[in-house]
């Protein structure tokens, strides 16, 4: 009885979502939201959103009980990059890569 949610196109770098994802990637829904408040990174806000949403997928499509979910298995996934340019001395011109993340959360029942 999985459940998953994904949120796709998050203007966040997939390496600093990683670090957040990292950990509350197989802990239990509440200590995982827990350690998500109390995370000061930017990533920490989105990733939390991520997981109510995937409690309330599984309140409402499987009918399970919400106190006995846990984590199965989270990861970032790389989203397309705007390139952007910022002008440079004599002339020239470097590339700035706005980098987009895919976040997935897959919840489960404990057994």
């Amino acid at each position: 009885m999985e459940s998953k949610a994904i949120n796709r196109y998050v203007r966040i770098t997939p390496r600093k979502v990683r670090l957040v994802v990292d950990l509350v990637r197989g802990r239990g829904v509440e200590d995982a939201l827990n350690i998500l408040d109390a995370t000061p990174k930017r990533a920490a806000r989105v990733v939390a959103k991520n997981l109510r949403s995937a409690v309330a997928n599984a309140e409402t499509q499987q009918n399970v009980d919400v106190d006995r979910l846990f984590v199965k298995r989270a990861w970032v996934d790389e989203g397309p990059a705007a390139a952007r340019f910022m002008p440079r001395a004599q002339g020239r011109a470097t590339m700035i890569q706005k980098r987009t993340s895919h976040i997935t959360i897959v919840l489960d029942e404990r057994s």
